[in-house]
């Protein structure tokens, strides 16, 4: 294991988060706050011109503090604002923090389980990234530092409500969750009714992926009840990426949605992205979409 911090950043130094076709570049600035080659990755925090601290994984973008909230409030609050009655969280990955720090708004919870194979990455969002991580030490949150493949695979039948899969990209210890195997998984250990909500991959930068995901949670999900929705995150390549909504027989996504309360709701926790509007617009997709995953 590797560790070294508070290494000068040149003025002119810029992070690349590639594809190998097109990339998007954020400049840095001052220092590299964290850096450590664990068991399974590169994790780096650094400070950004314009956009705040950001979190690097193997140099690929996970968050900055200028954009993070749409992601999270958008994996979070669109199944929790559909499904209120949700009491037992499971959420795989998740180091950041972020997401915990959005499910902990819904007084009906009564109990996360959050799943993280890397403990570096928890451990310099906590240092670093304390606006993200605020929610890491909830009373409701049981923080396992562990193999989500494996513990999927030995959970109970029946014991989740909710189960959110906030993982990095494909590659490294993330691939094995773009498998149909870790969703059978997944989908056994749900509850009749339960709902999961998947990180699916920009539908331009990660085409391939995007598509293979979908096809996969349908399979196991069934074609009615996967629904892909979109999100808008300026950091990340392309700013389109997508999440997915599927539910073992619960309900649905749209005609779910109590406007009045999800108006109430973001209102009271000052939310920066999500508001009800937001959640009926992002299932709304682009025809090239439709297209690729009809």
């Amino acid at each position: 294991m590797h560790l070294e911090q508070l290494e000068k950043i040149n003025s002119t130094e810029w992070v690349t988060d590639s594809n190998g076709n097109f990339a998007i570049s954020i400049r840095l600035k001052g220092e590299r706050l964290f850096h450590e080659v664990s068991p399974f990755q590169t994790v780096e925090v650094f400070d950004t011109y314009n956009r705040g601290r950001m979190l690097t994984i193997d140099r690929m973008v996970m968050c900055t503090e200028a954009d993070e909230a749409a992601y999270h409030e958008m994996i979070a609050h669109v199944p929790m604002l559909t499904n209120p009655s949700v009491k037992d969280v499971l959420v795989i990955g998740a180091g950041d923090g972020g997401t915990i720090r959005e499910l902990v708004r819904h007084d009906g919870i009564e109990r996360i389980t959050m799943v993280e194979i890397d403990e570096a990455v928890v451990r310099a969002s906590k240092e670093f990234l304390p606006t993200i991580s605020s929610a890491l030490e909830h009373p409701k949150l049981n923080l396992l530092i562990d193999d989500g493949i494996k513990f999927v695979q030995n959970a109970d039948n029946n014991c989740y409500d909710l189960i959110i899969i906030d993982s990095s990209d494909p590659v490294g210890p993330s691939e094995g969750l773009f498998t149909k195997s870790f969703y059978q998984d997944v989908y056994r250990c749900l509850r009749p009714g339960g709902v999961v909500t998947v990180q699916s991959e920009s539908p331009i930068f990660h085409q391939k992926a995007f598509v293979d995901l979908n096809q996969c949670l349908k399979q196991v999900f069934g074609v009615e009840c996967v629904h892909c929705y979109l999100v808008f995150i300026p950091m990340y390549p392309t700013g389109m990426w997508s999440l997915t909504y599927c539910s073992k027989g619960g309900a649905h996504p749209i005609d779910n949605l109590d406007n009045e309360k999800a108006t109430q709701f973001v209102k009271q926790h000052n939310l920066r992205y999500y508001n009800a509007d937001i959640h009926k617009a992002a299932f709304a997709l682009p025809g090239f979409i439709q297209e690729m995953i009809s």
